[in-house]
């Protein structure tokens, strides 16, 4: 499972209904702060203080952006949006559904034809005033994440460090979209090829990064000359709203950028059934993403999926101990377990088991778990209480089938959606927890004799994220590197994201790349241009 609850349904194509009476009467005004603490009367005083600084620095936004205009759901409708570590109602947002998407991919269709035509130095100077903006930001955005998501402020700040690189990136690689001239067989004739935007975006984002997956997808696409209409999770809204406020302030033009949630199937289908939406690209669940592949189908939509995984990570007996106690340990308990390159299965051989099995479970011990605004603070809890049954349920099924849980294995006594760091060992690969995706604080340990048994195991899955290894040996770093069924592989190091390498994997985790200057190519459509005739007068 991954950071994205969406049940997409495969829509009947039809054609769009002209709205621009209902984006008229779209407000553009922010609600005040007196409505959210209204309705939030029993959260914390520390909680209404902050809403209230973010607000008065103008990015607690609480409308959806359609066409430039802060908008409400046309009927009226709305959503809350929860702090998963207090249970707090925040803020109430819009919930929206067809028509309104409709509308947003009616003036993203308009503003690409004056967007794409700007030249890439001007598009690459307003996005890399997005990106200062951001930095600026930097400390208020990490605090809406914390509030919304729930990880801790640090590493809250650290994704804004991290999802902000990628606009800093798209500024620069605007300017690099080249193209190319092939020598002609023929001596009359020129041959070239263009790489031109492909057209409006709908970008479907997942909660557990909600800064960072937009911005991962937005920035090339803006840097190529498409328009975008982001499609965040309804469980963190928030800090998607606060960046399209910032993107405005850079100087994005309107309906370059919209950003609609609510209904998620009745927006996933209009974003489908357009015939102006030309590129779907999603991060979320395998199962939904097959439905978006089978449904893009219909309008025959370039799509880029990035989905689940099930990522190993293999400790051989000639590992660094203290290297690889500390990369598994980031690599698995990193935003609580809720990423889709944590180590999901950690494969241990039987020389260094004992001794990683001590240090690792040691390592787990200390971690502090806590409420993101805490100092000291490593783990947050989980998204909501679905989350943590799924936990449970999966320690539970491996205790049935002779794991052993070495540490943790319960909720923790904070209550909520905390859940205990955990450690369990025993693990055999016929159960749920070693052929799913946990997303959780739960580390399963799994003993192998051979490399050769270890990369048999790894490559047991029908996911091809991430996977990890852990080994002094050059000689054997290459050949489970480049035996691994995997999109991504770390040698040595847990934490292996960046803007500048391409991010996505094989099999069922997904097509398609993000980052890097491959992950431009995502977002353009290559033109060969044929020039004739060209030896007459």
């Amino acid at each position: 499972m991954k950071g994205v609850s969406l049940e997409m349904g495969i829509p009947q194509v039809s054609m769009l209904r002209s709205s621009c009476a209902a984006l008229r009467r779209a407000s553009s005004v922010l609600r005040p702060a007196a409505v959210f603490t209204r309705q939030s009367r029993n959260i914390s005083m520390d909680t209404q203080n902050l809403l209230a600084r973010l607000n008065s620095a103008g990015l607690l936004r609480s409308q959806c952006l359609i066409g430039g205009k802060w908008t409400e759901a046309y009927g009226g409708k709305t959503i809350p949006v929860h702090n998963p570590a207090t249970g707090d109602v925040l803020v109430n947002v819009p919930c929206m559904g067809g028509q309104e998407t409709n509308d947003a991919i009616s003036v993203a269709y308009e503003a690409f034809l004056s967007w794409s035509k700007l030249t890439a130095a001007e598009r690459s100077k307003r996005l890399r005033k997005w990106y200062d903006l951001l930095m600026a930001n930097k400390e208020e955005l990490g605090q809406l994440i914390t509030l919304e998501q729930g990880k801790p402020l640090k590493e809250a700040i650290g994704e804004v460090n991290y999802g902000a690189a990628f606009i800093e990136y798209s500024a620069e690689e605007a300017k690099r979209v080249y193209g190319d001239i092939i020598p002609s067989p023929l001596a009359d004739r020129r041959l070239l090829v263009l790489k031109q935007p492909v057209g409006v975006v709908g970008a479907i984002t997942p909660w557990n990064f909600p800064l960072a997956m937009i911005t991962r997808k937005v920035g090339p696409a803006l840097a190529c000359g498409c328009t975008v209409i982001v499609k965040p999770s309804e469980l963190t809204p928030l800090t998607a709203l606060a960046a399209a406020e910032l993107a405005l302030q850079a100087g994005i033009p309107p309906g370059a950028l919209n950003v609609v949630f609510g209904n998620a199937p009745e927006i996933g289908d209009a974003l489908l059934a357009s015939r102006q939406v030309r590129k779907i690209t999603f991060t979320g669940s395998t199962n939904v993403g097959k439905k978006l592949m089978a449904g893009a189908a219909q309008t025959v939509k370039k799509v880029s999926l990035e989905l689940g995984g099930n990522a190993p990570c293999i400790i051989f007996d000639d590992a660094n101990l203290e290297v690889a106690v500390k990369g598994a340990l980031g690599t698995k308990f990193r935003n609580s377990g809720q990423t889709c390159v944590c180590a999901n299965r950690i494969l241990v051989q039987e020389g260094i088991y004992e001794k990683f099995v001590a240090a690792f479970s040691q390592a787990v011990q200390s971690m502090q778990v806590g409420e993101g605004f805490t100092e000291g603070v490593v783990q947050g809890p989980l998204i909501n209480e679905a989350a943590v049954q799924k936990v449970e349920s999966f320690v539970k099924d491996a205790v049935s089938k002779g794991a052993k849980v070495l540490l943790g294995g319960q909720r923790h006594s904070l209550g909520m959606t905390f859940y205990e760091p955990t450690v369990i060992g025993d693990i055999k690969n016929e159960m749920l927890i070693a052929r799913n995706e946990v997303f959780g604080p739960v580390a399963p340990l799994l003993r192998f004799k051979t490399e050769e048994e270890a990369i048999s195991i790894a490559n047991d899955t029908d996911a091809g994220l991430a996977a990890y290894v852990f080994t002094e040996s050059i000689q054997r770093s290459w050949r489970v590197a480049e035996a691994l069924e995997y999109g991504i592989v770390g040698v040595n190091e847990g934490l292996i994201s960046t803007e500048v390498a391409p991010f996505g994997g094989v099999k069922q985790s997904g097509l398609g790349r993000e980052g890097s200057k491959y992950g431009m190519d995502e977002f353009l459509e290559m033109k060969y241009v044929c020039m004739g005739n060209l030896n007459s007068n």
